[in-house]
């Protein structure tokens, strides 16, 4: 059977709303049943560390293959221990957002090394850093989609306002067929009012692209990524790893679902 080969940019220019959490917790649910590409976009290489990859060990990295057009499949790291591939990162990116305005097509450099091989992979997540510079633009040139972790609290759709007028202009100019996948809540609890208040907020603006799986504050979840792994390696039964195996549920139902 085909593979899916569908690309998803994972942003949100807050930090500390669970967007790498998410992308390395969501790879390895579906990396149960599908091939996934995890490609981490961020100079902080936490997708990288949380993925048991050393990013201070790394011969070559995505910085390599964006300023100096290194071959994709010499950075590749296939078969990581929680059974996905990864393009991993560490500090040196921080530099490319500037080295990268030096070339012509600056925005499409993920995106042409990505086509060689993402119709290996039935998803491919990108961890952007938390900023709308070029590397974001990068991820989301070379993306399908847009899924948008966010916290549910007061400033949450404010911060929304300005991801969404990116996206809207990078469809607009690059990439036509880009989309929001989905807006995921995470760190929620139902029991807080402010939480549940904005949550309604979001489904009047977003409707059926809010994932019915919120992702609840978890100390599994929190504590997994320091002994570089994802929350269902380092204890699957914590709330946490049952929230990010019912989003991959979610997600590949509707997936799934369309190619029927």
């Amino acid at each position: 059977m085909d593979k899916l080969s569908k690309v998803i940019a994972l942003a949100n220019q807050r930090g500390g709303v669970g967007k790498t959490t998410t992308c390395v917790n969501l790879a390895a649910s579906l990396a149960l049943q599908k091939k996934i590409l995890v490609i981490d976009m961020d100079p902080q290489g936490n997708a990288t560390m949380a993925s048991g990859v050393d990013k201070f060990a790394l011969k070559s990295s995505i910085y390599d293959l964006l300023v100096k057009n290194q071959d994709i499949n010499e950075i590749l790291i296939t078969g990581t221990e929680c059974n996905y591939d990864l393009l991993p990162a560490n500090s040196d990116l921080t530099a490319a957002s500037v080295q990268l305005m030096e070339f012509f097509g600056r925005e499409l450099r993920l995106k042409k090394a990505l086509d060689k091989i993402k119709d290996n992979y039935d998803f491919v997540f990108i961890d952007c850093p938390p900023a709308l510079n070029l590397l974001t633009v990068n991820a989301l040139c070379a993306a399908d989609s847009v899924l948008v972790p966010m916290q549910c609290e007061y400033f949450a759709l404010e911060g929304l306002t300005d991801l969404i007028e990116t996206i809207e202009q990078i469809k607009g100019s690059i990439n036509p067929n880009l989309t929001i996948e989905g807006v995921l809540r995470t760190m929620y609890d139902s029991r807080a009012r402010l939480a549940v208040s904005v949550s309604t907020e979001l489904k009047k603006h977003f409707e059926d692209k809010v994932y019915r799986t919120p992702i609840p504050r978890n100390v599994r979840l929190a504590e997994s990524p320091s002994f570089g792994k994802p929350a269902l390696y380092y204890d699957k039964n914590s709330i946490g790893a049952k929230a990010y195996l019912a989003l991959a549920g979610e997600i590949l139902l509707k997936y799934e679902g369309k190619q029927q």
